[in-house]
């Protein structure tokens, strides 16, 4: 129904349950004769009194009561769910869903979780890991995470994570059995843990870059994995070199349960961004935005 006919039955409800066009127009705020014109109208457009009127008094008709009783109260059940609605500017609620990678999963989102979640109790959060570039829009996702470069021109981006940089490394036991390469290029010698991405196809390659030179790697070895868990333990098993994310290695470096190999081969890059289709978004988003936006320290 047009808006200007909820207006209409609204002007009928005040004035048939008031039982007074002088009380119904003092409680709306408009004069008693736009009141009566409005009825009126309506009257006319239905082709049957709704309201019985006399100097004292005025009555809902049979008609009018029919109409009191059941068209009007689904109005007004509108009228408390747009109320509700208006209600998350204060309180956000319900389901943000994101697609990301399992490393920012892991070192970003799911620390900031914790207080988030914490805070916010009618808020939910859906994480699907997923190393695709997926398209967050037909997939029905309010955001997903990148890595800067990689964010489409047409998204807005919200750096999320500090500068990132990237680590070779192998056990203590796997050196044992083979020499540490000193440039790139000796990796073609070494038994290398790969991953491999549906958006490549191929192995991913490892970027390097000394002095301005930059060389992508694509070494062979016995392991191929999806995810960033099976590579790392792989790694500390001896099984090969790994190339990880530095902060995921760090631990194990301190401990020397790992060893790094090629460190002026990796430079830092752009970090995470989360990013999404438009400004006009849910409070839910907005709020957890907020929270994930990158500080510097």
């Amino acid at each position: 129904m047009a808006r200007e006919s909820f207006d209409v039955l609204a002007v009928f409800a005040a004035v048939a349950r008031e039982r007074s066009f002088t009380r119904a127009a003092a409680k709306l705020g408009v004069s008693q004769s736009a009141l009566s014109q409005t009825v009126r109208a309506l009257e006319d457009r239905l082709g049957f009194r709704l309201l019985t009127r006399t100097t004292r008094s005025v009555a809902p008709t049979e008609a009018g009561k029919r109409l009191l009783e059941t068209v009007v109260p689904r109005f007004e059940e509108i009228e408390a769910q747009l109320a509700a609605l208006s209600q998350l500017r204060d309180k956000p609620a319900g389901t943000v869903r994101i697609t990301t990678g399992e490393h920012p999963a892991i070192s970003i989102l799911q620390p900031a979780l914790k207080r988030f979640l914490g805070e916010n109790p009618d808020l939910k959060v859906e994480i699907i890991v997923d190393y695709g570039l997926t398209d967050i829009v037909a997939e029905g996702f309010d955001a997903g995470v990148r890595m800067g470069e990689q964010v489409a021109k047409d998204m807005i981006a919200v750096r999320i994570g500090p500068a990132m940089r990237m680590a070779v490394v192998g056990s203590p036991a796997y050196f044992e059995r083979h020499p540490p390469p000193a440039v790139p290029q000796d990796l073609t010698a070494h038994n290398c843990i790969n991953m491999r991405l549906p958006t490549y196809g191929g192995l991913f390659p490892w970027a390097l870059e000394a002095d301005g030179r930059e060389v992508n790697v694509r070494g062979e070895g016995q392991l191929v994995f999806n995810n960033l868990a099976l590579r790392l333990s792989s790694a500390l098993d001896g099984l090969g070199l790994a190339y990880l994310p530095e902060d995921q290695a760090t631990p194990y470096l301190a401990d020397g349960r790992l060893r790094r190999v090629l460190e002026d081969w990796c430079p830092p890059f752009p970090g995470y961004h989360l990013y999404y289709p438009s400004r006009k978004h849910s409070p839910a988003l907005a709020l957890l935005v907020d929270v994930l936006r990158y500080r510097s320290p």
